[in-house]
């Protein structure tokens, strides 16, 4: 396939969607022409920056290109590691493109509003001619968790429910799942009295409550609440007024039950995830991907911290092809959340020849899929057979931005028949045309399916 005078082409073709265009195969063959240094960086809250370096063509005959890469690598930038100023150092003309772009009216609107939204800042696209002049790298990662000390309580928010474990000496001693609806739910006084009422729930089994450890869906910067889907319903002005301090709030509730102050910390679900990767394996540089009603992504460091990047790989770009799908969210195609979540499964089962039930929901849609899966039929095999091709190639794309010696895969995508031959096939396809991509790609043990989550969000705070 021929995408701004881009060749792309791979051994490894999903069946169910042949015109599938790997970006980092793109980006690639791209730079084995391109020998114009330039470079982007990315800032975000307390200083830090994030600096990537590369190159593009900077003729005018490849101006569509050197565009097409420097927008998917700012979108991967952004969504990777975070940020509300973006600066493009060395080429003006891919400033000024960028600069229109990433603005209201550009086609990147949606990416522009979201950071401001996450960041508390306004966004902007800045330029620097010189790359001397270039902003300094400045990466902090944080240690975080691993605490397993005292009595705690391990909380963890979900879509679909939410789970909360008694935790004493790092051992769960009582663990109890509850089924909500907080997408749906516009009223924030439901979901603070679930939470509460979890977290009260864990607290009567144990003889103290010395801390807590929150892991909940979206983005949380200082424990408070900046962006989150679970919160999708909650207007504005209540988001402002009672969600965006909700973990803190529930915290205060559970001191006073107690009568003294408990220390609480709130992290992405997709890094706790990371978080309980590495505390199950011991080890370092763990990626941990959550496929389900979304793509959830964490991330802990060589030092075994997390980075305090954003990590929402959902809607990093995945897919280089000009008709990959859009998201209806963010408005843009190509992007990990119609590959690595339910969305992908559905997406697949039409040309797989597979009819689904119209008015089922997305999960009954999945459900579906996997029972057939469960009886190998073969139009679920070729759908999660082209999922794995995926999955390979864009395992490949992330160890660009990730060091990563396991990758933990998980989620409702991944269970049963079905995520057994996605595993399978992305490894068959990293070995194939990537070999010099060493990971170790796996799902979890059951200890760690059944309570390694709330342990590791246990783990959070430390106890002074």
């Amino acid at each position: 396939m021929n995408i701004y005078g881009i060749n792309v082409s791979t051994k490894n073709v999903p069946e169910l969607d042949p015109t599938f265009a790997p970006l980092h195969v793109f980006n690639r063959e791209f730079l084995k022409t391109a020998k114009k240094p330039i470079s982007i960086a990315v800032e975000r809250s307390g200083g830090l920056v994030s600096v990537f370096d590369t190159f593009i063509h900077g003729t005018p005959e490849m101006a569509d290109a050197d565009n097409y890469y420097a927008d998917r690598m700012v979108k991967m930038l952004l969504w990777a590691r975070g940020g509300y100023k973006v600066t493009i150092c060395g080429d003006e003309n891919v400033y000024n493109y960028m600069k229109k772009t990433y603005s209201p009216e550009g086609a990147r609107a949606f990416d522009f509003d979201f950071m401001q939204q996450v960041y508390e800042k306004p966004f902007e696209v800045c330029y620097v001619a010189d790359l001397k002049d270039k902003p300094a790298a400045n990466e902090k990662s944080k240690a975080i968790g691993k605490h397993l000390d005292g009595c705690r309580i391990g909380f963890d928010a979900g879509g679909s429910d939410r789970k909360v474990s008694a935790v004493v000496d790092g051992e769960a001693i009582y663990s109890e799942e509850t089924v909500w609806l907080p997408k749906v739910n516009p009223d924030p006084d439901y979901h603070f009295d679930g939470i509460v009422e979890s977290m009260r729930m864990a607290a009567s089994k144990m003889p103290r409550v010395d801390a807590i450890g929150v892991s909940s869906a979206g983005i949380y910067i200082d424990n408070r609440t900046m962006v989150a889907s679970l919160f999708l319903k909650v207007p504005k002005d209540q988001f402002e007024a009672k969600v965006k301090d909700i973990y803190l709030r529930a915290a205060k509730a559970i001191s006073e039950d107690v009568g003294h102050e408990v220390p609480i910390e709130v992290v992405n679900d997709g890094d706790v995830t990371a978080l309980a990767g590495a505390m199950n394996l011991n080890d370092v540089d763990v990626l941990g991907v959550a496929m389900g009603t979304s793509e959830a992504v964490g991330y802990v460091d060589k030092d075994g911290n997390i980075t305090g990047w954003l990590n929402e790989l959902a809607f990093a770009p995945v897919d280089a092809q000009p008709e990959a799908m859009e998201d209806e969210w963010s408005g843009d195609i190509g992007c990990g959340v119609k590959y690595f979540s339910q969305d992908g499964v559905i997406k697949l089962a039409k040309p797989a020849g597979i009819e689904l039930d119209e008015n089922a929901t997305p999960a009954e849609k999945l459900k579906a899929v996997q029972e057939l899966m469960e009886k190998d039929d073969p139009r679920a095999v070729k759908v999660y057979e082209s999922i794995g091709v995926y999955l390979g190639h864009t395992l490949a794309y992330y160890a660009d931005f990730y060091e990563i010696r396991h990758c933990l895969l998980l989620g409702r995508v991944m269970s049963g028949k079905g995520g057994d031959l996605i595993l399978k096939v992305a490894k068959d396809v990293l070995a194939d045309e990537y070999p010099s991509i060493q990971m170790n790609a796996q799902t979890p043990d059951e200890k760690m399916k059944r309570v390694g989550q709330s342990v590791a969000a246990a783990s959070l705070p430390e106890i002074k």
